[in-house]
């Protein structure tokens, strides 16, 4: 039957994950108006009420990217060449590849060619009982393509039943234009274009990059007290090639997250556990970089540092569209548990995004955003590898 947005409805004979705590209960859900209005057992529902059986299926938040590059141009199959025969990062960057390669490409898109190229890689997420994406710039390094690119990701939302949150990356590499002046691409490009992005409506939070062959502490901490003064949340690509003391930066300014965190230290784990900022596992890119210094994920556990996991979707170093190969990953590589890769794609994932009151858990008052599984326990999201469980996505409560 198809079930409207508006319809109540009563979900039952379900085993839930709720994302507010680990492990499965058995339960029912009742839904009004796309939203959450009671979790439980013996619900009452309103007569006009649609009755969904689940068959005992698994019942899961829908799940949260978190942090993703999916709007850009071209590809970069050649560099994933290269690494093959044994180029490094640093040394693909130096020959003019990496993120100045995807730049060029992404300069001589329009919206509409960024849109169409987009579409393909976010309903990948989707077919996996993703509801809520997070989408950067930073492939343009201009104000008018970096400007594109949000423009992009918000078009993205009208066209699929999705929750796009946008974030302004303009500090993520320097333009050849600027080599010999990154004081001057810091205030002419990633703060100028800041504000105009903010003014058009289109950056939900700012993000950079603070590593060796990106940009230093000083420099984002520029880039932060710009978007404070805007009013807008931060977060940032830290500790992932070397140590640069960012993490510990993101904590002193409050952000949402620190994204990576390979170097980071016991130090960091504790001042990001104390400001609430959400360390976030991008298991895809050390993966693709072959890398072999793991985040330190008990420092994380024993601070209390709530964990997320994401694809970190882009189009060089995780070139990956699969929210359930990333929990895998995270298990596999980081030694994350069932558990805390699920919360890492729900609840810890939408608290990344600021959307902990919004999103995120089975729980009263939150969207009816979730997932049936042709599943009975969370460890038969994880433990597979090319298999897709989904059996039914929910946005709003409306059936997708």
């Amino acid at each position: 039957m198809t079930v409207s947005e508006k319809s109540p409805q009563l979900w039952t004979n379900a085993r839930l994950f709720t994302g507010a705590d680990s492990g499965i209960t058995a339960g029912e859900i009742l839904i009004r108006d796309g939203q959450i209005a009671a979790v439980g057992t013996g619900l009452d529902a309103p007569p006009e009420a649609a009755h969904i059986d689940c068959g005992g299926r698994l019942v899961t938040p829908a799940l949260i990217d978190c942090h993703t590059h999916l709007v850009y141009g071209g590809n970069r199959a050649r560099e994933f060449q290269m690494r093959l025969e044994g180029a490094s990062y640093a040394e693909i960057a130096a020959a003019g590849g990496g993120i100045v390669s995807t730049m060029r490409a992404t300069r001589e898109a329009s919206v509409h060619a960024l849109v169409e190229q987009a579409l393909p890689r976010l309903d990948s997420l989707l077919s996996e009982g993703v509801g809520t994406v997070e989408i950067k710039s930073g492939y343009g390094l201009s104000v008018e393509s970096e400007i594109r690119m949000l423009r992009a990701a918000r078009k993205l939302a009208t066209l699929r039943p999705v929750r796009i949150r946008t974030t302004w990356l303009a500090a993520h590499a320097l333009p050849p234009e600027f080599k010999d002046d990154r004081a001057g691409y810091i205030e002419r490009v990633v703060l100028a274009g800041m504000e105009v992005a903010h003014a058009e409506g289109l950056v939900d939070a700012v993000d950079g990059f603070c590593e060796h062959l990106a940009f230093t502490p000083a420099e984002i901490d520029r880039v932060f007290a710009k978007a404070h003064d805007l009013g807008l949340p931060v977060k940032l690509h830290a500790e992932q090639l070397s140590w640069q003391g960012g993490a510990a930066l993101t904590a002193r300014h409050g952000g949402l997250s620190a994204d990576h965190l390979e170097y980071m230290t016991e130090d960091d784990a504790r001042a990001m556990a104390a400001a609430g900022t959400v360390a976030v596992l991008l298991p895809g890119a050390f993966y693709m970089l072959r890398e072999t210094k793991v985040p330190p994920v008990q420092a994380l556990r024993e601070a209390g540092c709530d964990i997320a996991v994401s694809t970190d979707a882009n189009p060089g170093t995780s070139p990956m569209t699969s929210l359930l190969l990333a929990m895998n990953m995270a298990a596999v590589l980081f030694g994350l548990t069932v558990d805390e890769c699920l919360k890492g794609t729900t609840a810890n994932a939408a608290k990344a995004l600021g959307l902990g009151a919004e999103t995120g858990r089975i729980a009263p008052g939150l969207a009816a955003d979730l997932a049936i599984w042709n599943a009975e326990s969370p460890a038969e999201l994880v433990n597979p590898m090319g298999f897709n469980p989904l059996h039914a996505r929910y946005f709003k409560g409306q059936k997708v």
